[in-house]
């Protein structure tokens, strides 16, 4: 059989130290029960918020996703020279103009703020497509007569109702990576290319309480009052966390046909830079107060034909420490176990191409060549996996 590259797997290995990267609604950290043991957990929807970031600020390829479209189309309209009452009035327009229900925005006194629209569904669009958006504005803008002020019983209808949905279905490559749900509007659904699973420590962890006190300045200089002006407490935890993600690239290529000359090219920018920004980003809850910026201290890449195949389940016993103390070597080690035991079971010819990089592990028989640097491992990954395009 004739295997073509489908997936690239991606499986990290990375100790954290006492840090809360994603809080629940309570400020605790999240937490999540895997064979019968207690794990940190890092949510995917955390990580992959700062993977995009990462990704965007890289490639430079924005996309914004907000409810208030409205508000940044008047903010470009009054950087092109408009008043400030008219591009407000412009912008409601324009975010009551799709297809997408909508809402006038309410103050802290809980009262209508006159032609700030907000629509119901997050909208998530490049960032290119708010000047469009504006350019539609400007080509209608004797039209743009009635205010939103969210009186009466019938809603104001939009001057611009048309005329917006088109421009809400264009596409820049982290829309196509990412995907996109937005189901009010016809076509403008993408499905995401990439798929992040949730962080979770490999060992059994535990949270840890941290009482803080912070002293009032003008008291204490003063020296007439002893305590401090405000205490609490945070939740922190500590921990080596596998993270694995996966990019189909058949699913990528169909998201790219558009431009079917560019095709492969921007494939390989974009699957590139995913595997980079997924090895280097890490959410920033609680940087200021922890600065827990560590690197992974395994990557493994490997090309499938078949699936993804997470490498989750060999933590499902969690990794006891060293004997010294420490998880990171024998998380590791697992990984590569179970590297060799599961692709000798779905059969090693579905594996295309395997890769590591590491940074001090040198005895990993099973996870394919080693290359000095991520960089390097991504570059070498995505030759073999878009030497053409998947079929």
């Amino acid at each position: 059989m004739d295997r073509k590259p489908r997936f690239i797997d991606i499986h990290v290995v990375q100790p954290v130290p006492y840090a809360n990267l994603n809080r629940d609604d309570t400020n605790s950290v999240k937490t999540m029960l895997y064979g019968d043991a207690l794990r940190t957990r890092i949510s995917s929807q955390s990580w992959k918020r700062a993977i995009r970031e990462h990704f965007q600020d890289t490639l430079g390829d924005n996309a914004l996703r907000t409810r208030r479209i409205g508000e940044r189309v008047a903010e470009v309209l009054r950087s092109r020279g408009w008043e400030k009452a008219l591009a407000e009035r412009a912008g409601a327009h324009v975010a009551a103009g799709s297809s997408i229900k909508w809402e006038v925005a309410k103050g802290k006194d809980k009262q209508p703020i006159t032609n700030k629209v907000l629509t119901n569904a997050l909208v998530y669009l490049a960032e290119s497509s708010v000047e469009e958006l504006a350019d539609i504005a400007e080509a209608h803008k004797d039209k743009l007569t009635t205010d939103f002020t969210g009186k009466g019983k019938t809603k104001p209808e939009s001057a611009l109702k048309g005329k917006i949905d088109k421009v809400l279905t264009h596409r820049n490559g982290v829309i196509n990576l990412f995907g996109r749900m937005l189901a009010e509007v016809d076509r403008a659904d993408v499905d995401g290319a990439v798929q992040v699973a949730h962080a979770f420590t490999t060992h059994t962890t535990e949270i840890e309480l941290d009482y803080f006190a912070a002293v009032d300045d003008v008291t204490a200089m003063r020296g007439d009052e002893t305590g401090s002006g405000h205490m609490g407490t945070a939740e922190f935890s500590t921990g080596t966390f596998y993270r694995f993600a996966t990019v189909d690239l058949q699913e990528l290529i169909k998201n790219l046909s558009d431009d079917k000359d560019m095709v492969l090219e921007a494939a390989r920018e974009l699957a590139g830079q995913f595997l980079l920004s997924f090895i280097e980003s890490l959410p920033q809850a609680k940087k200021n107060s922890t600065a827990p910026h560590t690197l992974p201290h395994l990557v493994h890449v490997a090309v499938r034909s078949d699936r993804p195949l997470s490498f989750a389940a060999a933590f499902e016993e969690p990794v006891r420490s060293a004997e010294h103390g420490g998880y990171v070597g024998r998380s590791v080690q697992s990984v590569d176990a179970y590297s060799k035991a599961a692709n000798t079971l779905l059969g090693p010819e579905r594996v295309l191409h395997a890769a590591h990089a590491s940074l001090h592990f040198d005895k990993l028989e099973h996870l394919g060549e080693r290359h000095a640097s991520f960089e390097a491992l991504v570059t070498a990954s995505i030759g073999i996996a878009l030497a053409e395009a998947p079929q």
